[in-house]
């Protein structure tokens, strides 16, 4: 779904500049065990992540984007506030 948004808007000229995934970030935080042998650990969902790191407020995922992006960007402060996050910074 991403690659397939970034690419439309990459075709119309838009500069897009990837950061880090924050799940992938979270894989070596959040240590659940692999759902096939071979791997170390299993790369959490937005949900499992924000279940981690706000144990005290629940959340569903919804699956929506607007939504998963919300709850992404705390995620990312949350992660920064615990040097979890190094911000991508750039000279413009």
């Amino acid at each position: 779904n991403k690659r397939f948004d970034f690419n439309f808007l990459q075709d119309r000229g838009f500069l897009i500049k990837e950061l880090p995934c924050p799940m992938i970030i979270a894989t070596d935080i959040l240590k659940l065990p692999p759902r096939k042998s071979g791997t170390l650990y299993k790369w959490p969902n937005v949900e499992e992540t924000w279940n981690y790191l706000f144990p005290d407020k629940k959340y569903i995922e919804k699956h929506r984007s607007y939504d998963d992006a919300v709850h992404e960007a705390l995620i990312i402060f949350e992660f920064y506030k615990r040097s979890k996050w190094k911000p991508v910074i750039e000279n413009v």
